[in-house]
């Protein structure tokens, strides 16, 4: 698939703000499955200074810092980017299993599990239990395919919890998830990954957007697609594959990747300090992904 993303994020404050510094995390970053063929950011006011460097991750971040006095903020990130099918995604019957994944997360000496073995610890959002573990352990039977059990786990959390946006925060924690059994996709990538994490599994949170469809019919709206949040998971041997438990899927075309990380706190689509503003500023956000025609073409 060949897309344009554009994606408004405005804040109005109450109360003039004297200067800001910024971080964000808007450009599509290339992975086996996607290319990022342009990107530009433009924020109003004129920053004073910026400069895009390569994060931890890899992925991009755009930093930026204001100073002079204002009472709005309008970033605009506007990306056109290729995308494809996960590869092997039709293949999970076919790789290691439960059992042997788990021993070679803990024993191999190859470099790729070893760089993967960072995504086995405990982050600022997630941390790994017995109540995660409890949750989902009978999934993962040791002679089963781990990416049949992963494929397990994203129908149950998608099954038995409920996608609630008026539920949960940015910093809601997982064990609140648990409790109350609603959250938005950014809890249940949160959910899946500690649950994954519990069992000696390496996951990864990862960010970006995903293309909504209207009903049969309807047109389809300016704005109305969304940042999205969606899980990955190594499988020793194999490689990274992700998972969607928000809509019970492996991600495909319609993911758009801009980077991974720990959690949400590594990877926040922007984040910063203000000087200033008031309390409670009105935030606005606008996100829209639209088919293209071939870019060779």
């Amino acid at each position: 698939m060949h897309y344009r993303v554009k994606h408004i994020t405005e804040y109005l404050y109450h109360g003039r703000v004297s200067h800001c510094y910024n971080m964000a995390h808007l450009t599509p970053r290339n992975t086996s499955r996607q290319r990022c063929i342009n990107s530009n950011v433009d924020v109003l006011p004129k920053p004073s200074s910026q400069s895009y460097r390569v994060d931890y991750f890899d992925n991009t971040a755009y930093h930026f810092e204001i100073q002079k006095p204002h009472n709005k903020l309008v970033i605009t990130s506007t990306s056109e980017v290729q995308t494809a099918t996960q590869p092997g995604a039709l293949d999970l019957h076919m790789g290691i299993s439960c059992r042997d994944a788990r021993h070679a997360m803990f024993q191999s000496r190859n470099a790729d599990i070893l760089m993967a073995r960072e995504y086995l610890m405990d982050s600022p959002m997630v941390r790994a239990s017995s109540e995660l573990r409890d949750y989902a352990e009978a999934l993962f039977e040791d002679e089963k395919p781990l990416m049949v059990a992963v494929k397990e786990l994203t129908s149950k959390i998608y099954t038995e919890f409920e996608y609630s946006p008026a539920s949960t925060t940015i910093a809601t924690p997982v064990h609140e998830v648990m409790a109350t059994r609603k959250g938005v996709c950014q809890d249940f990538a949160h959910l899946m990954i500690g649950c994954l994490r519990s069992l000696g599994y390496a996951a990864r949170y990862v960010s970006g957007y995903i293309e909504t469809l209207p009903p049969p019919g309807q047109e389809k709206l300016v704005g109305a697609d969304a940042t999205h949040a969606w899980v990955e998971v190594f499988s020793p041997g194999e490689g990274w594959f992700e998972y969607d438990p928000t809509n019970d899927c492996m991600a495909h075309e319609q993911h758009i990747v801009t980077g991974w990380g720990r959690d949400f706190y590594d990877v926040t689509p922007l984040c910063g300090v203000i000087y200033g503003g008031g309390e409670n500023p009105v935030l606005s956000v606008s996100v829209d992904v639209r088919r293209l025609g071939d870019p060779a073409k």
